[in-house]
């Protein structure tokens, strides 16, 4: 079968949560189709993984994203009912080369909304929209926490972008979401649309547990730096919490790590007992050295790879709510649930007071994603999911109330 898959970024190398996920099913899909790659080419680091990807046999076909340009241009969308999204994904070239592309394929594979509208001028294309998590609900929970008149782009981008992710979700013969319960939010916005999960997983082989002791009391974190949650979950650490956790164990310290570090996120280097690193080549020499590895995110939905990544390790692992609720593990038995300051600083205090206990559940942990969250487990799932596409066809939508008017 000929596919063609489109991604908001080059699917390679598997270095961030998007690149992960689009990286191991293009791989997956590879072994018995043919597969068409379109994507945006975010500079000269994409381009030459767009090269890399060339030399392994892929086809791919790429457009240069500029996010500034794209942001300039997509403003003006401010004063119409179109979603910020489309302008800031939209390209006139990547819609041609979709265009071109689309008529010879079986089926498309849409990984994020913004890629999904690509397809809309090719009704009779069978689909899969990979939503994974509805970015609208992102926005809706942005809006709830960042003051005005942040606040009020981002409540309006969740109500316009709803309106695009319906129009996707109906013409789509089938809906991809990563875990239970980003399936029930989509279920209860588009009734009657078929949806199914495709869990995130992680790359056992490449995240294993370390065999050396951890530096005592190193605390990690690990993500991309310049994500609105990540930066704000380690303010909330570094500031809220780490204070009175290294009262208790002076030894204490915190590494922020990954790229691209806001401003924001740079002066928390200055505290006392927090390092920020940037980019390393590797995660894992920071995960080996940690004791304990933390998820304080207030805003999150969907899978955290940096807790899938921390328990491969054989981490104990500290995780908010928000972080948390998509591993099907067990609180207390796979990792720590700790909320607010107080919640978290017992936490990280009753394992850096207990090795034992930290040792005990990180091999937990470490059984947890070896029996639910292995790659090459979850993706025999995507063969039903390509079946079910090319069987279905698109579910009209129900009427809303404009249309009933």
């Amino acid at each position: 079968m000929r596919i063609l898959f489109l991604s908001q970024r080059v699917p390679y190398p598997p270095n961030r949560g998007d690149k992960i996920a689009t990286w191991n099913i293009i791989r997956h899909l590879r072994r018995d189709h043919d597969v068409q790659i379109v994507a945006f080419e975010h500079g000269a680091a994409e381009r030459r993984s767009s090269e890399e990807l060339r030399s392994m046999g892929f086809e791919v076909h790429t457009v240069p994203y500029r996010h500034s340009l794209q942001l300039a241009w997509a403003l003006p969308l401010l004063l119409t009912k179109r979603s910020l999204t489309t302008g800031v994904y939209g390209s006139s070239a990547l819609q041609a080369v979709v265009d071109r592309l689309a008529p010879a394929c079986d089926l498309a594979y849409a990984y994020s909304s913004s890629m999904g509208a690509f397809l809309l001028p090719h009704p009779s294309l069978p689909r899969v929209m990979a939503f994974m998590e509805l970015d609208s609900d992102k926005w809706r929970q942005y809006a709830e926490v960042r003051p005005f008149p942040w606040s009020w782009v981002y409540r309006r981008e969740a109500r316009t972008l709803l309106t695009l992710e319906r129009e996707l979700a109906y013409a789509s013969t089938q809906n991809v979401l990563c875990t239970p319960l980003e399936q029930r939010i989509f279920d209860e916005a588009f009734p009657e649309a078929p949806s199914t999960v495709l869990r995130n997983g992680v790359a056992l082989e490449h995240f294993h547990p370390r065999d050396n002791a951890p530096e005592p009391g190193h605390i990690v974190f690990t993500g991309m730096m310049d994500y609105y949650p990540n930066a704000d979950g380690c303010a909330f650490f570094a500031r809220d919490v780490l204070p009175a956790v290294r009262e208790r164990h002076p030894e204490a310290h915190f590494s922020i790590v990954g790229a691209r570090p806001s401003r924001a996120v740079l002066a928390l280097g200055e505290l006392d007992g927090v390092r920020v690193t940037g980019f390393v080549d590797d995660t894992r020499d920071w995960l080996r050295r940690a004791a304990i590895a933390v998820a304080p995110l207030r805003i999150a939905r969907g899978i955290q790879n940096k807790v899938l990544e921390a328990l491969a390790m054989g981490l104990p692992v500290v995780g908010s709510t928000p972080a948390t609720q998509g591993v099907e593990g067990t609180p207390g038995q796979d990792f720590l649930l700790a909320d607010g300051a107080q919640a978290t600083i017992a936490a990280v205090c009753s394992l850096l007071g207990d090795p034992d206990e930290a040792a005990r559940l990180g091999r937990t942990g470490r059984t947890l994603v070896e029996t639910s969250y292995d790659w090459e487990k979850l993706l025999k799932h995507l063969d039903q999911i390509l079946a079910e596409a090319l069987e279905r066809e698109p579910t009209p939508p129900p009427p809303t109330t404009e249309d009933r008017c």
